[in-house]
């Protein structure tokens, strides 16, 4: 189905539509391609894989045992993509890796962090990207250079985002703040900063709405914080229920109406977030879902956590061309590859 202007309705229809259930282990972090029908995974047994959303179907898969699979997402080019390292971090410092999914071939590697890439993200007009590290840096790197291209040096545990415009990136740390900083003069320093009035809890993760208006933060005590991009001013605010051992991820719907979540006891939510209230409720059927993500310009939506699922809307509750075929031969039936 083609991404059209939401509504409550079909929200609400939102059901699993395909389901891929051959992993070992949690899935780590995925990602959409921003302009081709392309998911990658990258997960605990080793795995990157990559997924045609258009027809619920696994293209490629690729293990990568000695430096592992944690965080990832794509580059521009459609079969290429930035993973980060589990393994092997402090004797090799190869905590990044630029990959080729089509030869299975390590284009570069991106020496710098000494721990653990728990943030990391693409440039949307450049190539340009930026990692967040438990080593308190974040660093910016170019795609056709080895070295590092900046280092911001942190405390706490830092995430990071770029607006959809690439002109803009927040950076979130200890204490609730948000960093606003111009990604072509960063080195000049932050020119806002943002505090989350109220919780002083670390962020796990943020995002941009694509008309750049909005940021969405989960952070690790289980709330969710639409705030105002320009003002910083908190928009809406919904709590979790807590999740001991995983941390919740939470999506903008593309026209940045709706927020989408799981949740510690197993739920995914949507709230409208001009109404302020939650549209949805439903059983993720996997568990605590650890990554979910909103495609960018269709109506579906993944969640994971040892299993993947698609969430397409009903049709028998929604209509729409566009995507017709896909939700009439998934309906009830496991796609496992």
């Amino acid at each position: 189905m083609a991404l059209t202007e939401l509504d409550d309705g079909t929200v609400r229809s939102m059901e699993i539509g395909a389901v891929f259930s051959d992993f070992v282990g949690k899935i780590n972090s995925l990602d959409f391609h921003r302009k081709d029908d392309l998911l990658v995974t990258a997960s605990e047994d080793d795995s990157v894989r990559l997924y045609d959303i258009a027809n619920a179907r696994l293209l490629k898969t690729t293990f990568h045992k000695k430096h592992g699979a944690d965080r990832i997402c794509f580059t521009h080019h459609p079969s290429s993509v930035i993973c980060s390292s589990r393994y092997n971090l402090d004797t090799t410092g190869e905590s990044l890796r630029y990959l080729s999914m089509y030869d299975n071939r390590c284009l570069r590697y991106f020496k710098g962090h000494k721990e653990r890439v728990v943030s990391l993200c693409m440039s949307p007009i450049n190539d340009s990207f930026m990692s967040g590290s438990l080593d308190h840096s974040v660093r910016i790197w170019d795609l056709r250079v080895n070295a590092c291209q900046g280092i911001l040096r942190l405390r706490g545990r830092p995430t990071v985002a770029y607006d959809q415009q690439g002109l803009v990136f927040a950076v979130a740390m200890e204490g609730g703040a948000i960093k606003l900083f111009d990604s072509r003069s960063y080195d000049k320093g932050p020119f806002d900063t943002f505090l989350v009035g109220g919780d002083m809890a670390e962020v796990f993760d943020i995002k941009f709405s694509n008309d750049g208006k909005s940021m969405l933060l989960t952070t690790t005590n289980n709330n969710i914080y639409v705030l105002d991009a320009y003002g910083g001013e908190k928009q809406c605010g919904f709590s979790l229920e807590p999740s001991p051992n995983t941390t919740i991820e939470a999506t903008f719907t593309p026209d940045g109406q709706y927020v989408v979540s799981g949740s510690g006891d197993g739920t995914l939510h949507a709230w409208n977030i001009n109404k302020r209230t939650e549209v949805a409720s439903w059983s993720s059927h996997i568990g605590v879902a650890s990554c979910l993500k909103w495609a960018p310009r269709r109506v579906m939506f993944v969640a994971a956590s040892t299993v993947l699922t698609f969430w397409i809307p009903n049709t028998s509750k929604s209509t729409g061309e566009s995507g017709m075929e896909f939700e009439a031969r998934s309906q009830g039936e496991h796609l496992s590859q």
